[in-house]
């Protein structure tokens, strides 16, 4: 080989020259060519021209003859050339099939008519039967589809055309599977009866439609794809057949059907027909009749089936019963937008099957990733579904029909609609080639270099670094133009804003907005309006930040109170600079914040006073609890800067507001897990209370006596949640001061620091009922008063309480003191008698039926219900009191830490531990997430619909799933509930 011919080989697109060189020689002697000859057959714009030739040269190889046949016409050997170096799986077809290529080759410029593949494929099994009859359907099947892929690869431009080639693809699927049907129709009803066998005049009674869903029902079909689709059977009308008997029919020839189109054989299977679309899934029947599907989706359906019902069309069988079926469900699918949480429903599934995707495959995914064709897709179905609830021109089937509806409509502005067909019919053109290669389905880009090489050549596109480089400008310019026209032209309805020659009108934006949750429609459009009005930088910004704003508070549960406090937010920060910077620069952020703002009322109201707490969203570290040390270093710096009590409390209240709302967003976040919360919550509920005493301390001209608080409870244990109240006791030692004077002045500073603390906005609950003899007893006792009442008139429950004691705050030696007292009474020697044990019983029953509110669901109450919070605790402390005397790691004021020690010591098994402790961390979540959402404590578990929703989506549920965290709460406690009571009451 000269270097002039190598350079003509490079020239004309060949990857390996020498080695084309040689299949051109064999080629050559095959059909007794010239070299020249046989380069004149090659086409510089084919796939793989490589492939092509080798594939030619083995099947001359198999077949000496054939390339005598086919030597006599270089037109025939340029078609077979172009088509194997498209798809070597063609190629294997013409090896198995050869006399078919001159068949496809003499129709090479024309696609076939819908008329012309149904008469092809009707006439396939003609004089055919049983598995001949299927393997005819199959090769009439495979010429059909390479007759289209060889009109399709000739294009100059196949993306101008793609959705002809798409059109024609879906006829053939629907004519495949009426032949399919006409095949199953003779199976079953073939004598002899029995085995699977209906009588014929029984099957001809009977009307089964196949409906086509996605894509095939959309008549914009790839190359290889499942073929989603619904069964729809009748008995025919005057026949004597019933509805069961025909659903029994039905459901036998939709079976058949579906295998002789996919089910191997000596003519491999074609595809899946995939009926998983229907009703129930796969755990649904497989056909049913006209009124069941609309019983169904008029009373159990989910909006994504109204979604998938948008493309639905009659491809097979009775046509006429399909087109009823259409008809019916079209009325459904035009009022789903109305439904509530459609389009946040919808939003939530296309985010989590990208989720889904594996990490590896993110970037090849044509089809599911983002900036993938879904994203077009579903932005498309988006403005349709919406906005054809009134406009019955946006009510079409295939994508690039419903972009030029929408564009015409006014409801897509004409740059952006050409930008969104333009790159879905690249990324579909992608998707072709790719499939037909290999005849494979898929829709990852090939990640072999010889292969990226093939699709960008066949593409159209010069380089596989062009390639590239383009489609990773197609994929951002996608995932943009989502917010880009679907929120956009929201700002346009409300402002004199460039309208890319079109404006929504009020009404038109205000659907926009409800179908994606906002319920004051007008309300969100005035807070738009106040946010973009004027030429100012902050103005011109948020004019560019709200299209994805929007989007993100739109997937929030309470969209309309996101907005405002956006809006609040955003007045208050006024020019800022920093804060319009970190959400343009910072996705994280600008998401992060949305999601609070319109998931926590807590969180909307506390960002409010504390614009700056923005700037933690980008930063987890950020978003940690502040330990107790960091804590008392700041409030010391406090006590040190100021003299005036007024201005101590704004300082306490300011950090501690500004503390909660530090743990309440990296709780919301999941940033941080409950129990590092739980202690960031005790550690700023115990550097309050030293800080509160400090300044009384400070600020008053008393000598009050040594003091400390102790603290119980779950804030004892360290396990507080949000909203939780502080249980505490307090105790001083008078010392040398009168036990009269150190009891009033203990009195004393007891409401002094409950007034120091005090927050209106934050309330603070200092809960002294713990105390010996509850509400009636002294609020504050010396240490010889604690000591002589624990031993001689302490009860059971006062012990039992006394395992959560912990000194929190005030004087060392008090605090010591006051556990020295604690411990023998709690750790008491022998540990707990029988009649002590029946007694704590006897309360525990007490407490379930007494202090339960009035008409509260114990299923439902996450303190006191069976196998929540009170179950775990009351049944660990039992447990400690029997057996702390004896083992000292026991002796903690923590429920989970006293739970694994249990375990560890054999007191509990491991598996109930397990339960208990899934049951206990469960319930103390969603107290915190009731109280972030609605910023109001409240102990049940909600019942209304939205707010049980707000609550799951703080906990991580996809929108929609409030029933799933009901569920899982409830069989969660059910199976502590058994636990517990086989532990605590005994078998």
């Amino acid at each position: 080989m000269t270097s002039g011919t190598r350079t003509e080989l490079i020239r004309i697109g060949f990857r390996e020259p020498s080695v084309a060189f040689a299949y051109i020689e064999s080629l050559s002697k095959h059909l007794d060519f010239t070299r020249q000859e046989v380069l004149d057959l090659i086409d510089p714009f084919d796939a793989d021209p490589d492939s092509a030739l080798e594939l030619l040269c083995k099947q001359f190889e198999r077949s000496p003859e054939l390339a005598k046949t086919w030597r006599n016409d270089p037109d025939l050997l340029r078609t077979a050339l172009t088509l194997y170096g498209a798809s070597p799986a063609l190629a294997e077809f013409f090896r198995r099939h050869p006399e078919q290529l001159p068949l496809v080759h003499s129709k090479a410029h024309e696609l076939p008519s819908k008329a012309q593949i149904g008469a092809a494929m009707a006439a396939s099994i003609d004089g055919f039967d049983g598995d001949a009859a299927i393997s005819a359907m199959r090769v009439a099947y495979r010429t059909q589809l390479a007759r289209i892929a060889l009109y399709d690869v000739l294009l100059d431009e196949p993306a101008v055309s793609l959705h002809r080639v798409a059109g024609v693809l879906a006829d053939l699927a629907g004519a495949t599977i009426d032949t399919a049907l006409t095949l199953a129709r003779r199976e079953i009803s073939s004598p002899p009866a029995g085995f699977g066998r209906f009588p014929a005049d029984e099957v001809a009674a009977v009307q089964l439609a196949v409906i086509g869903m996605g894509k095939c029902g959309a008549e914009e079909l790839n190359y290889v794809s499942d073929v989603d689709v619904l069964f729809v059977a009748e008995p025919r009308e005057g026949s004597e057949v019933s509805v069961p008997r025909a659903i029994e029919i039905g459901t036998r020839l939709a079976t058949a059907t579906m295998r002789i189109v996919h089910e191997p054989g000596f003519e491999p299977g074609l595809w899946e027909v995939d009926p998983n679309l229907r009703p129930e899934g796969k755990h649904g029947a497989l056909v049913r009749t006209l009124d069941s599907y609309l019983s169904y989706y008029d009373r159990w359906a989910q909006n994504w089936e109204f979604q998938a019902l948008l493309k639905a069309r009659a491809i097979a069988g009775d046509l006429e019963l399909g087109e009823q079926f259409t008809a019916a469900t079209s009325k459904l699918v035009w009022g789903a937008a109305g439904r509530d949480d459609f389009v946040l429903q919808v939003q939530a599934m296309r985010e989590r099957v990208i989720s889904l995707i594996p990490a590896d495959e993110v970037d090849r995914q044509l089809k599911l990733g983002p900036g993938g064709l879904r994203d077009v897709e579903f932005t498309v179905q988006l403005l349709q579904l919406v906005h054809g609830q009134v406009d019955e021109e946006l009510r079409v089937r295939s994508t690039l029909e419903a972009l030029s509806a929408l564009v015409a409509g006014g409801f897509i502005g004409r740059d952006d609609g050409a930008a969104f067909a333009n790159d879905y019919r690249f990324l579909r053109l992608l998707e072709h080639r790719v499939q037909l290669r290999h005849l494979r389905r898929t829709h990852l880009l090939p990640d072999a270099r010889d292969e990226l090489r093939s699709l960008a050549r066949a593409a159209r596109v010069d380089t596989t670094a062009a390639l590239q480089e383009r489609l990773s400008e197609v994929r951002r310019r996608v995932r943009g133009l989502h917010q880009q026209v679907f929120y956009r032209p929201l700002l346009s309805a409300v402002a004199s804003l460039p309208s890319d020659s079109f404006q929504l009108t009020s009404a038109q934006a205000e659907a926009r907005l409800r179908a994606i949750g906002y319920r004051d429609t007008r309300g969100a459009l005035g807070h738009i309006e106040a946010l973009i009005r004027g030429v100012s930088r902050r103005a011109t910004m948020q004019r560019n930040l709200l299209p994805i704003l929007l989007d993100w508070l739109g997937r929030g549960a309470m969209p309309d109170r996101g907005l405002l406090a956006f809006r609040k937010l955003s007045e208050q920060n006024g020019d800022a600079s920093w804060y319009l910077r970190l959400l343009r620069d910072s996705n994280i952020a600008a998401r992060r914040l949305c999601e609070l703002l319109s998931s926590s009322a807590f969180c909307a109201t506390f960002l409010e006073l504390f614009p700056e707490a923005v700037q933690w969203l980008d930063d987890d570290d950020r978003l940690s609890p502040t330990s107790l040390e960091a804590l008392e270093v700041e409030f010391a710096g406090a006590l040190r800067r100021y003299d005036d009590e007024e201005q101590l409390r704004r300082v306490i209240r300011t950090m501690r507001r500004r503390e909660m709302l530090r743990l309440a967003i990296g709780f919301i976040l999941g940033v941080n897990e409950i129990d590092d919360t739980a202690t960031g919550l005790s550690d700023l509920a115990t550097a309050t209370g030293r800080a509160a005493l400090a300044t009384v301390l400070q600020t008053d001209d008393v000598d009050y006596p040594a003091f400390a608080v102790i603290a119980m409870g779950r804030y004892g244990g360290a396990e507080l949640g949000f909203g939780s109240d502080l249980d505490v006791l307090y105790v001083y030692d008078p010392g040398e001061m009168a036990t009269e004077v150190a009891s009033q002045r203990s009195k004393q500073l007891v409401g002094r620091l409950v007034d120091v603390v005090a927050d209106p906005r934050l309330p603070i609950e200092l809960d002294a009922d713990l105390r010996p003899e509850g509400k009636s007893g002294p609020l504050a006792r010396s240490l010889a008063a604690y000591e002589a009442y624990y031993q001689r008139w302490s009860l059971g429950w006062e012990a039992q309480a006394l395992l959560r004691a912990r000194p929190v705050v005030g004087d060392d030696g008090v605090c010591a003191a006051f556990n020295a007292i604690a411990e023998p009474v709690r750790y008491r020697e022998g540990g707990l008698s029988k009649a002590d044990l029946v007694e704590i019983q006897r309360i525990k029953a007490r407490v379930e039926s007494e202090r339960l509110p009035r008409g509260a669901d114990p299923k439902r109450h996450l303190k006191l219900g069976r196998g929540s919070l009170s179950d775990v605790e009351w049944l660990m402390q039992t447990v400690q009191l029997q057996h702390a005397h004896e083992s000292p790691a026991l002796r903690t004021t923590s429920t989970l830490e006293a739970l694994e020690v249990a375990v560890a010591e054999g007191y509990v098994p491991a598996e109930d531990a397990s339960v208990l402790r899934e049951a206990w961390l469960m319930s103390s979540r969603i107290r915190s997430a009731v109280y972030l959402y609605a910023n109001t404590q409240t102990d049940v578990l909600p019942t209304d619909p939205v707010e049980l929703d707000g609550v799951a989506r703080i906990l991580g549920y996809q929108a929609g799933h409030g029933v799933d965290l009901e569920n899982d709460y409830l069989t969660v406690t059910r199976r502590a509930r058994h636990s517990f009571e086989k532990l605590f009451y005994g078998d």
